[in-house]
């Protein structure tokens, strides 16, 4: 069973899958996760915030944004979803900005209902074993990615109480 702040983490070979379940109503956490003024509070791990570009939540659109990090460092970065389902699922590729090469990887983000809760969980697929290696030794993968999803239970915590629709 799941603690209230706990992120499950699996690894097995070149995937990574964090699991967290959000005291939010699930299409209130599609709004979190969907709507550029939600997500620019919440994305990536602690210290760093975010300047969105572009999100086109639909297949082909784009995300478009730079991470700003703790370090002073900016991280550009191109999200492409695949797949979107309304509230329930989102499919996408992710890279570096402008067809950098740095890091690139497929998601998947599934997003459950549980007792008026809501279970996500992102399903990171890397070209290699060995591409997961350096990410998570470069950037930090699980520990950031587990930081991300704290950092979004926080949020929505805050986001009229976790329990209803934003306005």
């Amino acid at each position: 069973m799941q603690g209230k702040n706990t992120v499950n983490v699996a690894r097995n070979g070149r995937e990574l899958t964090l699991t967290r379940i959000l005291d939010a109503p699930r299409e209130l956490v599609w709004v979190a996760w969907t709507d550029p003024a939600h997500v620019a509070n919440w994305w990536g791990p602690n210290g760093f915030t975010n300047s969105i570009r572009k999100m086109d939540v639909r297949a082909n659109g784009e995300w478009l944004f730079t991470m700003h990090g703790p370090d002073g460092g900016d991280y550009p970065n191109k999200i492409v979803f695949t797949k979107v389902e309304k509230p329930k699922f989102l499919a996408y590729k992710h890279s570096g900005d402008y067809n950098t090469k740095d890091v690139k990887f497929e998601v998947k983000v599934t997003f459950e209902e549980v007792n008026g809760k809501t279970r996500v969980t992102m399903r990171s697929v890397f070209e290699s074993s060995e591409e997961l290696d350096r990410v998570e030794k470069g950037h930090g993968a699980i520990e950031g990615g587990k930081q991300t999803l704290t950092r979004l239970g926080e949020y929505l915590e805050n986001m009229n109480g976790g329990k209803s629709m934003p306005k």
